[in-house]
């Protein structure tokens, strides 16, 4: 019985993101760029992490290892219990497409398209029916604010309608984890400030976030820094009322700012 009770409790914890001794480098002609130096970091379920750094920090390297568009040169990246470090391109694509939902500074959405099939597109590419993905997509543009947007293509909106209909999208296959690079980077104040109101809603519902951002106003938002420098973690702390506790905490991955 106690044993049957001390897996439950493991199973409980585990991290959905946990990055051991990550290393990444890059060729450039008889150059090696170490981008990445052994980061270690660890990620639980709703928690709210924003990854600072100047440029050349690592931070976006990181972030493309996180999301499963690159494979660390050493070291290992679990994902909810599985050594994605070691999958093939299609694995890879098929966990990006199916765990991990992405919210780009610049939309990225298709021109032509009105707002519910941008937000289809990655249902189209999950197999998922017609019927399902518009009733799908619907919802995700619904949970977002825009369900009087769903007809108008990304030219009749404005940039935070945009980049809702790109949370949207990201959200729609209920990814275990919502990346966000510089979110706010192409609004201006006010509509950067309701698009982070959007995430602190997201994440107030479950919702596991991290946010790259170079901007102290935006990273406040979220209940723990993470700071890069040179490849590696100088800082990991929780902010705010965050400190008093996050769930499914492991002390042993926290670092004091330091002095």
């Amino acid at each position: 019985m106690a044993e049957t009770v001390a897996t439950s409790e493991a199973h409980a914890v585990q991290p959905v993101i946990h990055v051991k001794d990550l290393h990444k480098n890059y060729r450039m002609g008889t150059e090696t760029i170490r981008a990445l130096n052994g980061v270690d970091c660890t990620i639980h379920e709703n928690e709210y992490v924003a990854v600072m750094g100047p440029s050349g920090s690592g931070k976006s390297t990181l972030m493309n290892i996180i999301g499963c568009l690159d494979r660390p040169s050493d070291g290992e990246y679990w994902l909810s219990g599985e050594n994605v470090s070691k999958f093939g391109d299609r694995a890879l694509a098929r966990v990006r497409n199916r765990r991990i939902g992405f919210v780009f500074q610049t939309f990225n959405l298709l021109p032509r398209a009105n707002a519910l099939h941008n937000v289809e597109v990655p249902l189209l590419y999950a197999g998922v029916s017609r019927r399902e993905r518009r009733a799908r997509a619907r919802e995700a543009l619904d949970r977002v604010g825009l369900s009087d947007r769903m007809n108008h293509k990304p030219n009749e909106l404005s940039g935070g309608q945009r980049q809702r209909v790109a949370v949207a999208r990201a959200l729609v296959n209920e990814p275990s984890i919502l990346l966000a690079d510089e979110p706010t980077g192409n609004l201006d104040s006010r509509t950067g400030q309701d698009i982070m109101n959007l995430f602190g809603a997201l994440h107030e519902a479950g919702q596991t976030i991290i946010l790259v951002t170079h901007e102290p106003d935006i990273a406040k938002r979220a209940g723990r820094h993470v700071h890069l420098m040179d490849g590696v973690v100088t800082e990991d702390y929780l902010t705010g009322e965050a400190a008093g506790g996050a769930q499914g905490e492991d002390p042993s991955h926290r670092k004091e700012p330091n002095p």
